[in-house]
């Protein structure tokens, strides 16, 4: 949860042109994207027939490689940021985006099954 805040914070503080603060909030964000990422990776080795863990562990694995890109082209930016910085941190917000469609899949298809109860 908290890489994906500090995520959204970066893509708030880059669209604001604060791109230092988007940067050390990118920063901040990679240990904790690894961490979610590896932990992601162990529910699927533990349940290896979940399609959903299959696909949630590899969308933090993307994640967690849009973050270090758009980390690493910061780094060396001179004035400027460079556009794959910004759109490697927009990408991210997307995959967060998806796996929170993912992840609310099961709850509406148990939603879409209510039946009302007759009178």
């Amino acid at each position: 949860m908290f890489p994906v805040i500090l995520v959204m914070c970066a893509a708030l503080a880059d669209a604001r042109g604060a791109h230092h603060l988007a940067f050390y909030a990118l920063l901040a964000a990679v240990p904790l994207a690894a961490v979610a990422a590896l932990d992601a990776f162990g529910r699927f080795l533990d349940a290896r027939d979940d399609t959903l863990l299959a696909l949630q562990a590899l969308l933090w694995g993307l994640a967690l490689s849009l973050v270090v890109l758009s980390c690493g082209v910061r780094s060396n930016a001179v004035g400027a940021v460079p556009r794959l910085a910004v759109t490697a941190t927009l990408a991210c917000v997307a995959v967060f985006a998806i796996k929170g469609c993912f992840a609310a899949a099961p709850f509406l298809r148990r939603l879409v099954s209510l039946r009302p109860a007759k009178p």
